[in-house]
């Protein structure tokens, strides 16, 4: 089985929950999905992050309780797991477009599904869903996912990943999408303008990791987003 049959099979196991509204597909599969026919190719992840809106919270247990190929891990409850391990894990978080500081995070304690809700998610929102083969594929709008993903607080691996991932959303947005991002960008506090630049700047820098991105074949496109985010700044002031 393929990564992208993998992934598929992955998403088609959760229908029901991909059906809530307002849930969206986020985080390192993002990129995959949004390559032609859905290759696959860009970031070997082993897991799903479905974005729970706070509001649908309830609906998304009901919709887990009918999901047969999934069960829920023992070790982390708002990671569910396939027994067999022929699937992807999945990995809940929550959403709350109320939150209006990115960096707010806190925990929505529930026995059956708790959720890590974080602030930065409250920068998506929904965009058109993907069309793939039998599955239709709720996904955020490119550009809040970008930004996201550029303003990770992560150090060492984990947050070179995200820098990785917010290189292979790039690599499959379009012109409106790099203008919405500057949009999103100036709107941010400038501390966070800030950092949303240091990253890039770190992004530039990173060596190649397997199964992801080669970030030296792209620094030319992580340059010209990174003048154009400046120029942004020059015309706020």
């Amino acid at each position: 089985m393929t990564f992208r049959d993998r992934l598929l099979a992955t998403l088609r196991a959760i229908r029901p929950v991909l059906e809530v509204p307002g849930i969206m597909v986020v985080g390192s599969e993002v990129p995959n999905l949004l390559q032609p026919d859905a290759a696959s190719t860009l970031v070997v992840s082993q897991d799903v992050d479905l974005a729970v809106p706070i509001a649908g919270h309830e609906e998304v247990k009901q919709r887990l309780r009918v999901v047969e190929a999934l069960i829920r891990s023992e070790d982390e409850p708002s990671v569910w797991i396939d027994p067999a391990g022929r699937l992807l894990e999945v990995n809940f978080v929550g959403r709350d477009p109320a939150i209006r500081e990115a960096e707010e995070t806190y925990v929505l304690e529930d026995r059956e599904l708790p959720l890590l809700v974080f602030g930065q998610l409250s920068l998506m929102v929904p965009g058109p869903p993907l069309v793939v083969e039998d599955l239709v594929v709720p996904l955020p709008r490119l550009a809040g996912l970008v930004l996201e993903k550029l303003l990770t607080d992560r150090s060492g691996e984990k947050g070179e990943r995200d820098l990785l991932v917010a290189l292979a959303l790039l690599m499959v947005g379009t012109d409106s999408d790099a203008e919405e991002l500057g949009i999103l960008y100036r709107a941010l506090r400038a501390d966070l303008r800030h950092a949303v630049r240091s990253n890039m700047t770190v992004l530039s820098l990173l060596a190649p990791r397997p199964g992801m991105p080669d970030p030296r074949a792209q620094r030319q496109r992580v340059s010209d987003v990174l003048s154009r985010l400046e120029r942004q700044d020059a015309q706020a002031t």
